[in-house]
């Protein structure tokens, strides 16, 4: 009996403290719970500016691009908002900004600077504010919207107006007029140059009428006049350049030049219809002595201008920068060793037509290929490609 108590009052012991720890259990996970769950609400998350609405009128040849875009904005805030709940505390103060909210501002940079380039191919590039609109703060005890960003964009409406009317009109470019003396070395480029004014002159009237009803008042000259002036532009100065490669550079006004105006035919009749054929199909023929410059001897060496970037390069295209300026030094060392190779070929202007002109196009390309890789994660520079893609002589 003595011992049937013992155990008994022992059992409803062990009884009591084994419900007793479970008790205590239960009420520490029910308070680590509500921890969690306070704490759960405290993680932040991400406060993005808006850009939709931002955006003003999207041409139809843009919407699926510009969707596609603000879904990927929303996408980003939220892989971000993700990232910053998975890496509850890593990192000191400031491992949120540098390894969340940094990178997030950079792919927001380029989405946006994506979408000012698709618009910008059918009517004037707007200016989004990518700089202001890529930054995001802090929603410190979490909430905020995750996909601020519609996934549809309205069509942008289309108007008629003074510029796109039924009578379609046509552009009206002065003439170009080369009133110097054109070396040898520099005929043939002047005569493809002044051909590609007309082409251009075809190319935008073309375009008016194959987007008749497209844009509101301004299309034509933001979508059309606008593009053509600087085609002209650069077109006037390559032929500034190519006959400053062998005489005094002359000044042609490419300024004045570039601008065309309309021919608002009122019969839809193309009252600029003989504007395609305003420039002489070729240059008139150099007056001055030539010289030796473009006589393939094989002892001249190019003289090519210094490439600097003056801006910041950013760490993602330091590998691209420094790969093509080593492309530029390598066209240098080919063009040298094709003028030693090919000495006594080709006439006066073998050099300038084979080698500098090819030279050229490759510089060119090249710069523009630096400018481009700037551009993708900083604001695109301008390099002067046209001007730094010529080389000259050292004869």
């Amino acid at each position: 009996m003595k011992r049937y108590r013992s155990n008994a009052g022992g059992s409803n012991t062990r009884r009591w403290r084994v419900a007793g720890v479970a008790g205590v259990a239960v009420a520490l996970v029910g308070a680590g719970l509500g921890v969690a769950a306070a704490a759960d609400n405290a993680i932040p998350t991400v406060n993005c500016p808006t850009v939709a609405d931002k955006l003003g009128a999207v041409p139809a040849q843009a919407q699926a691009e510009i969707a596609r875009n603000l879904e990927l904005l929303n996408t980003q805030i939220t892989e971000a908002n993700n990232r910053i709940r998975t890496t509850q505390g890593q990192g000191g103060a400031a491992f949120i900004q540098n390894a969340i909210l940094g990178p997030l501002k950079d792919k927001r940079f380029a989405t946006i600077n994506r979408m000012e380039t698709a618009i910008g191919r059918t009517i004037a590039k707007p200016d989004l504010n990518a700089e202001g609109l890529s930054t995001c703060s802090l929603n410190a005890e979490g909430g905020g919207d995750v996909s601020p960003e519609p996934t549809e964009v309205p069509e942008a409406s289309v108007s008629s107006g003074a510029a796109v009317v039924a009578d379609v009109p046509t552009v009206n470019c002065p003439d170009v007029v080369i009133d110097v003396a054109i070396p040898a070395q520099a005929q043939a480029e002047i005569d493809r140059n002044l051909a590609l004014l007309d082409t251009q002159i075809d190319e935008a009237n073309t375009r008016i009428k194959n987007t008749v009803g497209q844009g509101g008042d301004a299309f034509i000259q933001n979508a059309i006049l606008g593009p053509l002036e600087d085609k002209r532009f650069a077109t006037i100065n390559r032929m500034e350049t190519a006959i400053g490669r062998n005489a005094a550079k002359p000044d042609l006004n490419a300024e004045a030049l570039a601008p065309c105006s309309l021919n608002e035919a009122g019969d839809g009749a193309e009252a600029g219809g003989d504007e395609a054929a305003e420039e002489p199909t070729a240059a008139p023929t150099a007056t001055v002595p030539a010289g030796n410059a473009g006589v393939n001897d094989g002892t001249a060496t190019v003289n090519c201008p210094e490439v600097v970037i003056d801006v910041a390069i950013p760490a993602q295209a330091q590998a691209e920068i420094d790969r093509n300026l080593a492309l530029l030094d390598t066209q240098i060392d080919e063009a040298n060793t094709r003028i030693k190779n090919t000495a006594g070929q080709g006439g006066a202007a073998f050099i300038d037509n084979a080698i500098l002109g090819p030279l050229e196009d490759k510089r060119f390309a090249t710069i523009n290929r630096m400018e481009t890789a700037i551009g993708r994660n900083a604001a695109k520079p301008d390099l002067n490609a046209e001007a730094l893609a010529p080389c000259s002589l050292n004869a």
